[in-house]
């Protein structure tokens, strides 16, 4: 059994980011906050606020769903898939 805690979040947060392709540095200013703001959540310093989580989620691409959904290892990449196959059924 899986439990979602602290550690999941900080696990996913790095694991999304690194499929975006992006550093924690990137991140963290496309976000507004200062150069180490990421670091900080991954390394184990904070936690965002939820506030702060949501706008995580939007850079990411992902909802709240999705980003606690872990039988979901590569959400965008579902997103992209699932959009394109309702392409392929209009046509």
């Amino acid at each position: 059994m899986l439990i979602l805690n602290a550690n999941f979040i900080r696990d996913r947060i790095t694991a999304l980011r690194i499929q975006k392709g992006v550093s924690e540095r990137e991140m963290s200013l496309a976000l507004g906050r200062g150069h180490g703001y990421i670091h900080n959540i991954v390394s184990g310093g904070s936690l965002p606020q939820m506030e702060s989580f949501l706008e995580i989620c939007e850079y990411l691409g992902v909802t709240p769903v999705e980003f606690f959904d872990v039988d979901l290892d590569n959400p965008t990449q579902v997103k992209e898939i699932y959009n394109e196959l309702k392409r392929l059924c209009k046509g």
